[in-house]
């Protein structure tokens, strides 16, 4: 019996030696589960944001492209521009060379014809070559070369022509020839239809350049065409339209994101808040364009022949029809690369901008391109003060228009989404009802989450039969024993685990709750932020329209070169 004894608890020593070694086999793999668990949570979260990293990069690596395509498409238009129109800019710099060596006597007329000659077979197409030949037949008096000449260049382009000697005529004081080019000028016009050189008689008019009498002319024109454009069907609307567009074209594209970190993140709604405040900022942006065209003196010409030559030197280098197709690529181009990239934002500007470059366009809408696109239009800044002046009831129209649908276009109501937690504000002031919201949902998915958390099937199985084993062992000997010690040391620590993984997820939800909630609290503050930001930018409304109406075209019209001081043209009504 001793030695049965003996035996017995020595079996019972290795078995439980076998067990405790089981059980800590049994801890180490369920400590390498939990570490594998945290590990693919790990990896997870590291995809989530290296797909992020990845969409960050395709997005910029694609905007890097459309500058680099921008870039060298800009400088093979410009070679191609070169390559077609180059010899242009060589005629166009004989224009006012000509007049100045003549006016000072140092060039041979010999010298003279010889280059106008030579320029005409350099263009062949081009209305300016044979204006020059007759400009320097007319110098040197040869009135049958002269009127060749004259000729040919009204054939090529008659309005360009008769708007050129109407400069050249008032340049040397001969009003009665003047007065007779500007009214073959004007016969050409239609005011619904204006080629874009009519800029230059803006510029000729608000810089005082014609004398008392063709001023009186050029007045009398232009209010006959604002009151023939205003018989129009529409035509109030149309104005609203065409400022409402250069007003538009003032629109920032400002990525204010990183100004309001949160909400860029968290608001579905923030690209129309990004949009609203955008146009907000637009009124600070016509403001100040406004005020550097009327603040600060514009230095009149020395003299008339100053003057008259700055006007030709802008006559003259205005693209021609021909250029157009390639100007616009041009201009494309050069705005995809001013926007970084953006496509979209360089077209809607193009779009917005384009109209400067029309062949053709309506007197109203000559002044609209000259007042908003002065770098397109080339018009000056007194042309720029004149054109605005006259069109102040316009524009004051289409801003409000223009304010007004951006102030309704501002989302009432601001969506947020946390994780999968949806909500709504207005101005922040149910922060506490949200994060009251917020916490509930997260509370229910932890609970959700915990309860998901316990003993399987399996568990509570081992559980009985280890119990069952161990009753059995009395009767079945040691096999019956061991095998019901190890479904219960199974079982427990099964519990244990899942004990541990329910106050893993509780910590992880607490974490999650906490930082949730800083979250909305910091997205409920930006949304009170933008609101205050977009009130600010929006008020800065009020000070265009005050600077509107503190003009009239009476107060910018220069009288340089006559003393006879005449109002040019009634203010639109």
């Amino acid at each position: 019996m001793s030695t049965e004894r003996i035996i017995h608890l020595a079996d019972l020593a290795f078995i439980e030696n076998s067990l405790r070694t089981l059980r800590s086999d049994i801890g180490t793999v369920s400590n390498q589960v939990e570490n594998v668990g945290q590990e693919v949570v790990n990896t997870r979260s590291e995809l989530a944001r290296l797909e992020q990293a990845f969409l960050d990069f395709v997005a910029a690596d694609a905007k890097a492209k459309e500058v680099a395509l921008a870039e060298t498409r800009q400088v093979k238009i410009r070679q191609e521009i070169e390559t077609k129109f180059g010899y242009y800019a060589e005629v166009r710099r004989h224009a006012t060379g000509i007049l100045q060596a003549a006016d000072i006597s140092i060039v041979r007329q010999e010298t003279v014809n010889t280059a106008t000659e030579s320029l005409m077979l350099s263009a062949p197409r081009y209305w300016l070559a044979p204006a020059l030949v007759a400009l320097a037949a007319w110098l040197a008096d040869n009135k049958p070369l002269a009127e060749k000449a004259l000729a040919e260049a009204i054939r090529r382009d008659d309005e360009k022509t008769s708007l050129f000697f109407a400069l050249i005529t008032r340049r040397t004081a001969r009003h009665a020839a003047c007065r007779t080019w500007l009214d073959r000028y004007f016969g050409m016009q239609d005011p619904t239809r204006l080629d874009r050189q009519s800029v230059v008689l803006v510029d000729a008019l608000a810089s005082g350049i014609f004398g008392s009498e063709v001023r009186n002319q050029c007045a009398r024109r232009i209010e006959g065409w604002i009151d023939e454009l205003s018989q129009r069907a529409g035509f109030l609307d149309e104005q609203r339209k065409q400022w409402n567009e250069g007003l538009r074209s003032k629109i920032p594209t400002t990525d204010n994101a990183a100004r309001y970190n949160y909400l860029s993140q968290y608001s579905p709604t923030w690209a129309a808040m990004n949009k609203t405040l955008n146009g907000a900022a637009m009124q600070a942006v016509v403001r100040d364009h406004f005020k550097a065209i009327f603040e600060g003196p514009i230095p009149p010409s020395p003299n008339l022949m100053a003057a008259v030559d700055d006007l030709l030197d802008k006559l003259v280098q205005n693209f021609d029809e021909e250029e157009l197709p390639l100007r616009r690529a041009e201009k494309l181009c050069q705005l995809i690369i001013e926007e970084a990239g953006n496509r979209s934002a360089a077209k809607s500007r193009y779009d917005l901008e384009s109209k400067a470059l029309d062949e053709r366009v309506s007197f109203t809408q000559l002044l609209t391109n000259a007042a908003m696109h002065p770098e397109t239009s080339h018009a000056s800044r007194a042309t720029q003060r004149f054109a605005i002046a006259l069109s102040r009831s316009w524009i004051k129209d289409a801003h409000q228009d223009l304010s007004a649908s951006i102030r309704a276009a501002v989302p009432t109501w601001v969506d947020l989404t946390i994780e999968d937690w949806q909500g709504t504000t207005q101005n922040g002031e149910n922060e506490k009802d949200l994060a009251a919201s917020l916490g509930t949902h997260i509370d229910r998915r932890r609970d959700e989450a915990l309860a998901k958390i316990k003993l399987g099937f399996q568990h509570w199985a081992a559980l009985v039969l280890g119990v069952g084993l161990i009753f059995s062992a009395v009767s079945g000997g040691f096999l019956p024993l061991a095998l019901g010690a190890g479904c219960l040391i199974w079982f427990f620590m099964a519990r244990s685990n899942v004990a541990k993984a329910k106050a893993r997820v509780a910590d992880d939800f607490s974490k999650l709750k906490e930082q949730s909630l800083q979250v909305l609290s910091a997205a409920c503050a930006e949304v009170v932020e933008w609101r205050r930001d977009f009130t600010k930018r929006d008020a800065v409304s009020a000070e265009v329209v005050q600077l509107l109406d503190a003009i009239s075209p009476e107060q910018y019209v220069l009288s340089t070169h006559d003393s006879a001081r005449q109002v040019m043209a009634k203010p639109a009504a």
